[in-house]
């Protein structure tokens, strides 16, 4: 196949969303600054970035003044972006509630946590095999991280010894049930560098990702917390967590790294699906008691999901061939962090993806030979506040007037609420689920 040299294409079909990474000069030897080249301001942009996984930290009292000043850093870095990748400060329909304008975690002022309900509690990780008896003295009897590894490397943490440290009590079990968060690269301020050095990107994200020096010097990293891995996950999570609190009794801490994203929306599931609440009362009850951010939409799609069948549409998505090496997709059903390969049909003259998904609004973008861009033959959205549009797919039941679709658009609605019988259809849905290993 011949490929054509491509020029950058317009950058106003570039990044995704309108979040912006925080950076700042860092201060600690164990990281090193790559200057952003060709910024409209390098001197002040800086991008963080570690060659190697950061290993297990002392606790905060052990801390010299160094890895103290250091957890603070990584503390600050994590709450600013968080902040701006659960979109804080938007008013939700659902509830009526402007989240809070910031989202703060302190890591080195150690767990934090709110009861939501007497036998529901929503907090931040677990930092120590000690923070198990806190827990215990309350009369928490189920720990349910919702952690990946990374997560728990950024800060260091050594979750086999917290999980050792449970089991050997006796009396509370430690269950984990991993719900994605990803890295967003966002193409900014193209410039030409070498192609041979690679390093390992260690931030706050999911996953340690390793990636040229050139694209870091010409790219900036923002959070997305994963709506849709949220949406897919709930029902095992839920399933897990429901499992464990009927054989184990008492109070379950539900928890994520700072307890602001994942672990509110595993509660507030929780709390729809089993506990009796409308969801924008189980709502206004978790932001009462514990300043956060729960994805209301993936939760209510999960719900929609369960209720209707899961059913899938098979989506053609096409890029018309200009002698191009590789198309790929982001976005859609697996997140902004990943891709997705189209495969060329040399016949048609079209690269194809065909995606099976589920009933639901997807945006997503084409990276052609790596260059991000829109396909203006394909749904559109309009612009964001920072200028940058997505292609979009909205996928539907073929027949609008049926008993599915007014329930996917009452449950997906502003103010979703769940009959008895349904409450049992989602029970028992639950129940016949497998084991989910976490």
């Amino acid at each position: 196949m011949n490929c054509r040299h491509r020029l950058p294409r317009s950058t106003s079909a570039l990044p995704l969303q309108g979040f912006n990474f925080y950076q700042r000069r860092p201060s600690s030897p164990s990281l090193f600054s790559l200057n952003m080249a060709g910024t409209k301001n390098s001197n002040d942009l800086w991008l963080r970035v570690a060659v190697k996984a950061v290993p297990s930290s002392p606790s905060s009292a052990e801390m010299s003044g160094a890895d103290a000043e250091e957890e603070e850093e990584k503390s600050e870095i994590y709450s600013h972006n968080m902040t701006e990748a659960m979109g804080a400060g938007k008013l939700d329909a659902a509830c009526g509630w402007r989240i809070g304008t910031v989202l703060t975690y302190r890591h080195e002022l150690g767990m934090n946590y709110n009861f939501i309900r007497p036998d529901l509690i929503v907090g931040s990780c677990l930092q120590t095999p000690e923070d198990v008896d806190k827990l215990r003295k309350i009369g928490v009897k189920t720990i349910f991280c919702l952690q990946q590894d990374p997560d728990l490397e950024y800060f260091g943490v050594d979750i086999s010894g917290i999980q050792d440290y449970a089991k050997a009590c006796g009396d509370i079990q430690h269950l984990r049930a991993q719900i994605r968060t990803s890295i967003v690269v966002r193409r900014s301020y193209l410039t030409f560098l070498a192609r041979d050095s690679f390093v390992i990107v260690q931030t706050y994200s999911s996953e340690s990702l390793s990636v040229p020096i050139e694209f870091l010097l010409a790219s900036q990293f923002l959070l997305d917390f994963d709506a849709f891995d949220l949406r897919k996950r709930i029902p095992a999570v839920i399933s897990k967590l429901y499992k464990a609190i009927n054989q184990n009794g008492g109070v379950a801490y539900i928890h994520c790294t700072a307890g602001l994203g994942r672990a509110p929306a595993v509660a507030m599931a929780y709390m729809f699906w089993f506990q009796g609440y409308k969801l924008s009362d189980a709502c206004d009850l978790l932001l009462s008691k514990r300043s956060c951010f729960p994805n209301l939409d993936a939760i209510k799609s999960s719900t929609a999901d369960i209720l209707t069948g899961l059913r899938k549409k098979l989506v053609t998505l096409k890029w018309k061939d200009d002698k191009c090496c590789t198309v790929e997709i982001s976005g859609l059903d697996i997140g902004w962090g990943q891709r997705i390969p189209l495969e060329l049909d040399e016949e048609q003259g079209f690269w194809i993806l065909k995606r099976e998904l589920l009933e639901g609004r997807y945006e997503y973008k084409y990276i052609v030979d790596g260059e991000w861009t829109i396909n203006t033959h394909e749904l559109v959205t309009t612009q964001n506040k920072d200028g940058h549009v997505n292609n979009y797919v909205q996928v539907l039941d073929d027949d609008t007037d049926s008993a599915n679709a007014a329930l996917q658009k009452s449950l997906t609605g502003d103010d979703p609420n769940l009959t008895g019988d349904e409450r049992l259809r989602i029970r028992r849905f639950l129940e016949a689920l497998p084991e989910d290993e976490g």
